[in-house]
């Protein structure tokens, strides 16, 4: 079956909470996350209410939500948007739905939403992420290096990138 995205609504709350706070996911995610659920539909509302500049999308297979993703326009002049919070909920973890999910991400933004560039930031400790992206077609552009402070200890960041004319058909 394959995966479809749609935007998150409030009735997806409780779900995307426990699957971005998830002890074995929340220490992957950089960047400005939510951590309660009115975190959480504040940044459903947002995503509901500002479409062009943020979205926060549920992935589901055969109706039933295994993951999510969303995205934030960082230039909006040159149609460049950065995704983040790719993520699968540990039950489906194991069948490369990550991958599934990642390749509909793609397309919707880049294909169906008409943005030039697709970008994302990695921790360079997150060797799992880092061998997704390679997988699903992201080019890797270069190193932030220790770029981000995380649990006191700074990070680096690997940087991808997916330009529209790179989609597969």
């Amino acid at each position: 079956m394959p995966v479809e995205l749609r935007r998150a609504n409030r009735s997806d709350a409780e779900f995307l909470l426990e699957l971005i706070t998830a002890e074995d996911t929340r220490e992957f995610l950089g960047g400005p996350t939510a951590e309660t659920l009115e975190g959480v539909l504040a940044d459903i509302e947002r995503s509901e209410h500002e479409p062009k500049s943020f979205g926060w999308l549920v992935a589901e297979r055969d109706g039933e939500r295994i993951g999510c993703a969303a995205y934030s326009v960082v230039n909006e002049r040159s149609l460049i948007v950065e995704g983040r919070r790719l993520a699968v909920h540990p039950r489906f973890r194991g069948e490369r739905l990550g991958d599934d999910v990642a390749r509909a991400f793609q397309q919707l933004v880049l294909g169906d939403f008409g943005f030039h560039r697709l970008e994302l930031q990695i921790y360079g400790f997150n060797d799992r992420a880092i061998a997704h992206a390679e997988r699903v077609g992201y080019v890797r552009e270069g190193l932030k290096r220790k770029a981000y402070l995380k649990d006191g200890e700074w990070q680096d960041a690997v940087l991808y990138s997916m330009l529209r004319d790179e989609l597969p058909n």
